[in-house]
């Protein structure tokens, strides 16, 4: 069992937060959270309407503990922890330091789900939601929390992954109650159709796909490939670290325009992704039962980190003009802000709880 980690962070280090403009406001209570294998995000609103969102990266990486390593992080405001007599370096600025001294960071998330191989996957990850979630407002105030759908291509159950992020959550005290990650794109971008139609979450460890009528999610599944299968089969064949392969992504990448070595096999896995995906999700959807006869075409809209990539609705567009997709597609478009989707959604589900105490 692990040790309680003593705990020294430096301000500067705070999560990202994408209002930063609104300090301190009256928050309402309910708050969102999308718990991602790349990333974590947590949404909160305040009485004036504005969403409030902060983020931080799912990882981390133990370096040598010793003085003059401690002072130079102090002083460099870097967040740390020492955990089990290690000093380890959590959030954004372990992924700094993984690329700065050509290592992997470490992943408290695998796939979609808590680590199996990570002995200190838990303490790490409830150090980074409560650094993301704060105190309650309120006694058992709600919060929602994205857990992927059951996937159709790994054998992989999410039972285990929701009792442990439940657990947690009530020791934060919250009252936490799961909703799926698909569901949540649903909340966030289908608004103005009624809430009817595809949400894909594209994730680092899988892609989150739900169909939804009128609010009520009538196929959720996901699939078991996403942002980190890219990076390591581009690391592969590139020879280099999957960190390393992450940072080129993220600096700007075009699909329709790969421009280097680098950016050309980002291209070749990004398109063999999404014509996977895209496939599954045809099967998937030529198998139910369970599928709803749409009255008229429905859009499929796409968010997540993975999404962001120049040109990447292009390619989908291509993708899917050579297939006969089995249910009428109005338009394909990627979330205005597919960062936040999910955590968004997961805070419309949160303000309309009932069980969400006044404050």
């Amino acid at each position: 069992m692990s040790e309680r980690p003593s705990i020294d962070f430096g301000p500067a280090t705070a999560p990202r937060q994408h209002n930063p403009s609104a300090a301190q406001p009256r928050l309402r209570p309910g708050k969102g959270l999308d718990v991602g294998t790349a990333n974590l995000l947590s949404a909160v609103q305040d009485f004036e309407g504005n969403v409030i969102i902060k983020a931080q990266r799912n990882a981390f990486i133990d370096i040598e503990q010793n003085d003059f390593t401690r002072n130079m992080l102090t002083k460099m405001d870097v967040q740390y922890v020492v955990l089990n007599n290690k000093m380890v370096v959590i959030g954004d600025p372990a992924f700094d330091l993984a690329n700065i001294y050509n290592r992997e960071t470490r992943r408290p998330m695998q796939d979609g789900m808590i680590s199996p191989k990570e002995t200190d996957a838990l303490p790490i990850e409830k150090l980074l939601i409560d650094r993301l979630l704060g105190a309650p407002q309120v006694q058992n105030e709600v919060v929602y929390y994205s857990v992927p759908a059951e996937p159709i291509d790994f054998d992989m159950n999410v039972v285990y992954h929701k009792g442990i992020f439940n657990d947690l959550l009530r020791k934060l005290g919250y009252n936490p109650k799961d909703i799926l990650e698909g569901h949540c794109v649903v909340f966030a971008e289908l608004d103005e159709d009624d809430f009817t139609g595809v949400g894909i979450s594209c994730g680092g460890g899988m892609f989150n796909i739900c169909v939804s009528y009128k609010t009520l999610p009538a196929l959720s599944f996901s699939t078991a490939r996403g942002g980190d299968w890219i990076d390591r089969n581009v690391a592969k064949v590139l020879g280099i670290k999957a960190s390393r392969a992450t940072a080129i992504k993220e600096k700007g990448v075009d699909l329709r325009n790969p421009r280097t070595r680098e950016e050309q096999a980002i291209d070749v896995y990004y398109r063999e992704l999404i014509r996977y995906t895209l496939n599954e999700i045809k099967k998937r959807f030529e198998s139910s039962e369970d599928m709803p006869q749409f009255p008229e075409p429905v859009d499929m809209v796409f968010a997540g980190g993975t999404s962001k990539i120049g040109g990447f609705i292009d390619v989908v567009r291509e993708e899917l003009g050579r297939m006969q997709f089995p249910i009428p597609i109005k338009n394909v478009r990627r979330a205005d802000d597919p960062f936040t989707s999910v955590a968004r959604g997961a805070l419309v589900a949160a303000a309309a709880d009932e069980d969400n105490p006044d404050v």
